[in-house]
């Protein structure tokens, strides 16, 4: 039977079927949509919207109704409708988190701006730009004319009956046999994924990364069918489940797919609704289409991007803690790191003392304990620039190999229309992204094992010198305990998901594909890792501006005031027990990649660009650093402040 969906205005075309009961079909249940509206019951988070008008109603196809049609006249079974009510909104805690659930359904628009694929090479940054909608492709005059070039040399094959591997004849154990027509029927086969669809962000990527791959010309696609695939992604649609089988099976009108026009709905409605025609698949292009390591690098690509994003910021966030612990920064003096010149470990120092630096930012609360009688910091502060570092620099080792992975040719056969040869190989093989965002993993991981031990250090009194989990009240109220638990587990869980999937292999089609890398595994944990340590660190953030209310009145250098202001626009001090999840979540889109705001996935700035500024001026001002007096560091004759000095001068 068909069922109904309200549509928010912030989330048009989102839809959760799980969440909405049938609406009952007897003949005397034949209700317009109005009537059928008012009496759906609320699922809890939102106002009831009785007496509140249908804006509009949508079906798959993109056809709309109106509001006085019944719905047994206008849907079949298993149809759903959309409706818009006017004024509706959504609960201010209420947090989509459905698989599939996308950002990109209420904030997609289409950009007027191209990017041109094989002459102006996509990195990192503009793959998560195309999957966010916020470029089109077109291809330039010089990648036409390789793609024609390429299949004007299948074409010859076809014609002159050759027998050549993925062109004539099947594939591996079928290698040897001659099939004329085989094409759909190989993507229909390979179409074997289970589990919940990507989001649209994540399958447009793996489509433009797709496209990008094929506009090389080394793939044998006809310009008609890539032209057809370019159109498809502009218009912001996008196949089903994850493997690109998926992804063509969709382009061929079969399966589901998405746009922001009609919702998920059947492939051919899809294609449809935007004037687009399924595609008719020539020899060797269902092999092409399918052949290649794009799931592989889409989802690496945005693991990477956002484990940058995060490791930067979680050098703000230690040094907000380290604050509020009343630790020294003599652990951070470049000496130190000039004799262990690793480049993580120096920018993540450097990054240290320009948010802390007592002359060129100073802290009340760090002069509070200048003369403390401790002598040196917990390794979970003091080491932060070794172990932030490693994190650091293997971000930059896998970005540059996904980076090149983006800009490879990962088809096989390979046409090579200059040579008038077809070359099969292993570039299809993905053992080098698999290996990275294995590696990814691990050292991302870091980041949330040492701030889960900051965090107890904040919730611990003998440790902390604050209230017990960071509450007044302890035993009426239980603070940041569980949070602090939420952490621990989130931890835990990445120990497991940092197990490299690139060590197994599993022998297939009868032992022909008797190697394979498991990379898809490894980009999909590798995010989850990812995720896990920017919720770590949001639990840190929150617990760190809750132990400077107990600071008060003393303030932190400039920088870390501006951070703790930040997060205080979102989240409120916690006077007594309350709702954490949501705090948890608003500081957690805070840490998100800037980018993501360009299309309003998050509120208000972002951590990393509120303290950059400041760091930025640190490095540009070239003035000898303050090397404060402190008992952690001894010294026969304690010098005055070489900056002191150099302005009595």
């Amino acid at each position: 039977m068909p069922s109904i969906h309200r549509t928010y205005p912030e989330m048009s075309g989102w839809q959760c079927p799980a969440r909405t009961p049938p609406i009952p079909s007897s003949g005397s249940d034949r209700k317009p949509l109005n009537a059928t509206l008012r009496t759906k019951p609320d699922n809890g988070r939102h106002q009831g919207c009785k007496g509140r008008p249908v804006c509009g109603a949508q079906v798959p196809g993109s056809g709309l109704l109106d509001t006085d049609d019944t719905i047994e006249d206008v849907l079949e079974d298993n149809d759903f409708v959309e409706l818009a009510v006017q004024g509706d909104t959504m609960s201010t805690d209420f947090i989509p988190c459905q698989p599939g659930v996308s950002h990109l359904t209420a904030a997609y628009k289409e950009s007027a701006e191209f990017l041109f694929p094989r002459w102006q090479q996509p990195d990192i940054d503009r793959s998560g730009q195309l999957g966010r909608g916020l470029y089109k492709i077109k291809l330039t005059l010089e990648a036409e004319k390789k793609v024609v070039q390429s299949r004007e040399l299948l074409d010859t094959i076809v014609k002159e009956n050759k027998v050549v591997y993925g062109i004539t004849t099947g594939f591996g154990k079928f290698a040897r046999t001659v099939i004329p027509e085989l094409q759909e029927n190989l993507v229909r086969s390979h179409s074997a994924g289970v589990g919940n669809p990507l989001s649209p962000e994540r399958t447009r990527m793996l489509l433009a990364l797709r496209i990008n791959v094929l506009a090389k010309g080394y793939s044998g696609i006809s310009p008609e069918t890539l032209d057809q695939m370019i159109q498809a992604f502009n218009v912001g649609a996008s196949g089903d489940l994850a493997p690109l089988s998926h992804l063509a099976l969709g382009l061929m009108g079969e399966g589901k797919m998405w746009s922001p026009k009609s919702g998920w709905a059947d492939a051919k409605y899809v294609l449809e609704a935007h004037g687009l025609k399924p595609i008719s698949l020539k020899p060797k292009e269902g092999l092409a289409l399918i052949n290649g390591t794009q799931m592989i690098t889409s989802l690496g690509a945005e693991a990477v991007e956002r484990a940058e994003a995060i490791a930067r910021q979680a050098d703000i966030i230690a040094a907000l803690t380290l604050e509020v612990l009343k630790g020294t920064t003599k652990a951070f003096d470049s000496d130190i790191h000039k004799l262990r010149p690793h480049p993580g470990q120096i920018e993540v120092a450097l990054r240290f003392r320009s948010l802390l630096d007592s002359d060129h930012h100073p802290s009340e609360i760090a002069e509070s304990h200048r003369f403390c009688d401790r002598v040196q910091d917990a390794y979970t502060m003091r080491c932060c620039p070794q172990v932030h570092g490693i994190t650091n620099d293997t971000i930059n080792f896998v970005k540059n190999i996904i980076n090149t992975e983006i800009n490879s040719a990962t088809d096989n056969p390979m046409v090579f229309s200059e040579r008038g040869e077809t070359i099969s190989g292993g570039n299809f093989h993905g053992e080098y992204p698999a290996k990275a965002l294995d590696f990814l993993a691990i050292a991302v991981h870091e980041l949330a094992s040492i701030s889960e031990r900051r965090i107890e250090r904040l919730c611990n009194p003998s440790l902390s010198e604050l209230p017990a989990f960071l509450v007044n009240e302890g035993g009426l109220n239980s603070g940041f305990m569980i949070a602090h638990c939420t952490a621990a587990s989130l931890v835990s869980e990445n120990k497991v998901l940092c197990h490299p999937s690139s060590v197994d292999s599993l022998s297939t089609s009868a032992a022909t594909e008797d190697h394979v890398s498991m990379g898809g595994w490894a980009a999909r944990k590798a995010l989850r890792v990812v995720e896990h340590v920017e919720q770590v660190l949001a639990i840190e953030l929150l617990a760190a501006c809750q132990g400077i209310e107990f600071l008060r009145p003393l303030r932190t250098t400039t920088p870390l005031e501006k951070v703790y202001e930040l997060v205080r626009s979102v989240v409120k001090p916690w006077m007594k027990d309350r709702f954490m999840s949501p705090d948890i979540e608003a500081a957690h889109r805070l840490l998100l990649d800037q980018k993501a705001s360009d299309i309003k996935w998050c509120p208000g700035s972002q951590v990393w660009n509120v303290a950059k500024p400041y760091i930025d001026k640190y490095k540009t001002e070239v003035i000898p650093e303050s090397r404060p007096v402190s008992p952690t560091a001894f010294s026969l004759d304690p010098p005055v402040s070489q900056r002191k000095r150099c302005r009595h001068e």
